[in-house]
């Protein structure tokens, strides 16, 4: 059989331009980045609660030691082989915030084992059983925190089944694992875009947190974490008493549905698709790129939002948007950029071989579509080239 050989494309030099770039490809402005990060945690030191990001979306050490507080966490991840990655990369304190599988409990342990304290989440008497019978297998108070169900968006006890929520802490305790307390996530806040209900839905979800920890310390129960947690929320909460820590994640790079929303501003969002110009159809007021929904994602978020945002917002090189300038539809490997409809701009001139950056709807769906973030600095330039993983 004749020897295959798989291209990969190079990475980036420091300093490299926009227009030496192979495309499509991930962008990821280091100032927004940051300035994005650091609001968010000045704004929680002021409300009093540990900030605990979650790195579903960044997927990459790089960016997890600028979100985190600590080189070693805490952090949140959303597959164990972000746990694996994380911890493989000296973060200790890690939630794996997906309703625990019996079958994975091995992995788990085998985490835990090299040296991270990784906790789990769970809503269940039958998942509580297993992972009490785990711990005492293996001598090992497996932490774990109980999931409640904030506001009928997804997992979790319910919140009046106070019988539910004991009996799971007790089974835990009795069984030898460790309860270490209760994880909301206000999941309907995605819903929203009034300042007013977005501060409302905060509000619930910190007394829904703080009755359910109480019923358990009521019932004799330990209950050190009270965790609350939605990019939504966690910048519209103005009380977070009774709280320990918040969680959030896509707020760091942003994207178009969290514009939508209100929570961040079109503006501060770090993260695009650099993309080009690889045909027009001109009749139909069509530009052609090369990045297609394998580059910018299915996600079509924005549809359900007062602006439709079509599969992303086409910039120039600089990051400014052309005035009602989308990406209309996508095909594998074709983006078709079009005007918003109803709108009197006018298509841009690009001709074949323009570059251009494409402001994504989701940035967790856009990011894993690539394996590594062109870092640009502030002059426009690749600084740095920072792996990202992918995969459960």
């Amino acid at each position: 059989m004749p020897d295959v050989t798989f291209r990969q494309t190079p990475p980036a030099k420091h300093g490299t331009a926009l227009d030496q770039l192979e495309t499509p490809c991930l962008l990821l402005d280091e100032a927004k980045l940051r300035a994005n990060v650091e609001n968010l945690r000045a704004r929680l030191v002021r409300l009093g609660v540990t900030f605990r990001p979650h790195l579903k979306t960044a997927k990459s050490l790089d960016v997890g030691r600028i979100a985190m507080t600590a080189p070693h966490g805490p952090a949140m991840v959303s597959t164990l082989r972000e746990a694996e990655y994380f911890a493989e990369g000296g973060v200790r304190d890690l939630v794996y915030g997906v309703g625990i599988a019996p079958a994975k409990l091995d992995r788990v342990s085998a985490i835990r084992a090299q040296g991270a304290d990784l906790a789990l989440i769970l809503d269940s008497l039958e998942q509580a059983e297993a992972v009490a019978a785990h711990a005492r297998s293996l001598g090992d108070a497996l932490p774990v925190l109980i999931e409640v169900d904030a506001d009928g968006h997804r997992s979790g006890v319910a919140p009046a089944d106070a019988d539910l929520l004991v009996e799971i802490g007790r089974r835990l305790v009795a069984g030898g694992a460790g309860l270490r307390g209760v994880l909301f996530h206000a999941g309907d806040s995605y819903a929203l875009h009034d300042p007013a209900a977005l501060t409302a839905a905060a509000e619930a979800e910190r007394m829904a947190a703080v009755t359910a920890a109480e019923t358990l310390r009521a019932a004799g129960l330990p209950c050190p974490v009270v965790s609350v947690g939605s990019t939504p929320t966690a910048r519209s909460a103005r009380d977070l008493t009774g709280v320990t820590e918040v969680r959030a994640g896509v707020f760091m790079f942003g994207d178009l549905y969290q514009a939508g929303i209100g929570s961040v501003n079109p503006a501060d969002i770090a993260l695009s698709v650099l993309a080009t110009v690889i045909g027009h159809q001109r009749s139909k007021g069509w530009i052609i790129t090369d990045a297609g929904w394998m580059a910018l994602s299915r996600d079509r978020g924005t549809a359900k939002q007062a602006v439709d945002q079509g599969y992303g917002v086409v910039c120039d090189l600089a990051g400014r948007p052309y005035p009602d300038l989308i990406v209309a539809d996508a095909n594998q490997e074709h983006g078709i950029i079009a005007v918003r409809r109803g709108s009197e701009a006018t298509l841009p001139d690009l001709p074949i071989g323009a570059r251009l950056r494409v402001l994504p709807n989701h940035a967790c769906a856009t990011g894993a579509q690539h394996d590594r973030y062109h870092v640009l600095d502030g002059t426009g330039r690749v600084s740095a080239v920072w792996p990202r993983i992918n995969g459960w």
